[in-house]
């Protein structure tokens, strides 16, 4: 059983500002005994994509990389950094997850696959994602002292086929850092992530934004953590703050052998045209 912090955050478009706030919720998640800490996305740099092209860096190399590096190594906590702008050798910019070790080391990246192209109602209206960032192609599932790690963003959600294939390469967990917009995340997200829990049989750690960041942007916030059964076991629905949960995989390996539907399974969809 391991206990799994999650971070609430309102960051914006200064780095220093969002890794301070970062910080000291690690350090109060270090005292309830957290070992792997989650945060959402864009957690160092939220705004426009001028922002995020110049604060973007090379992955492994950066300040604001090593910053976030000395924080894991000092708390002796792993860091899943829910994204972060990273810098590709062809000068294209990723919206990355970053997992540090606790010795401060960069055991994993993954860099989301789906762009959040969509129309919404709301002030910001229009959300184009792939005008600043290049979208993933690499599905990753990490060895962890904790168990299996399955790692996915935001509007990576949407997409069932994603986590089935997570499942199928052994996550035992699966973290969904996001930035719902607050229409869409009161409308879906609760449902989306539970839903993602129930049909993989796996934990999901769901860390999320909130609040206003801007004249036009809102995040929805209710970062949660849901059990294989698709139960909240924990749920920070507005502010921003902390949440934990001791998280047992025993359950998802009892679950799993009670109601194996991953043995049952027939169907393989291909892309429908």
């Amino acid at each position: 059983m391991t206990k799994i912090g999650v971070v609430q955050m309102n960051s914006g478009t200064d780095p220093e500002r969002n890794l301070s706030q970062l910080k000291k919720f690690m350090q109060g998640l270090q005292l309830q005994g957290a070992k792997l800490v989650v945060t959402p996305e864009n957690t160092v740099v939220f705004g426009s994509k001028a922002d995020y092209q110049r604060w973007a860096e090379p992955l492994g190399n950066g300040p604001l990389q090593q910053q976030l590096s000395q924080y894991s190594q000092q708390l002796g906590i792993w860091l899943l950094i829910g994204s972060m702008p990273i810098l590709q050798s062809d000068g294209s910019i990723t919206t990355t997850a970053v997992l540090f070790d606790d010795q401060g080391k960069i055991q994993a990246h993954y860099n989301k696959m789906h762009m959040f192209d969509v129309n919404v109602a709301d002030k910001h209206q229009s959300y184009r994602e792939s005008d600043t960032f290049k979208a993933g192609d690499d599905i990753k599932v990490i060895d962890t002292p904790f168990g299996k790690l399955g790692l996915s963003i935001c509007y990576d959600i949407r997409f069932p086929q994603l986590y089935s294939e997570l499942r199928q390469q052994g996550a035992d967990i699966i973290v969904i850092p996001a930035a719902f917009t607050k229409l869409t995340g009161r409308a879906h997200w609760e449902v989306l992530v539970r839903a993602r829990a129930i049909e993989t049989q796996c934990w999901v750690v769901a860390a999320a934004q909130w609040g206003e960041h801007n004249e036009t942007r809102e995040t929805w916030g209710h970062s949660m953590i849901v059990d294989p059964w698709g139960q909240v076991v924990a749920c920070q629905q507005q502010g921003t703050g902390v949440l934990t949960a001791n998280v047992d995989l025993q359950l998802a390996n009892k679950i799993r052998t009670n109601m194996p539907v991953a043995d049952h399974a027939r169907l393989v969809f291909s892309h429908i045209q």
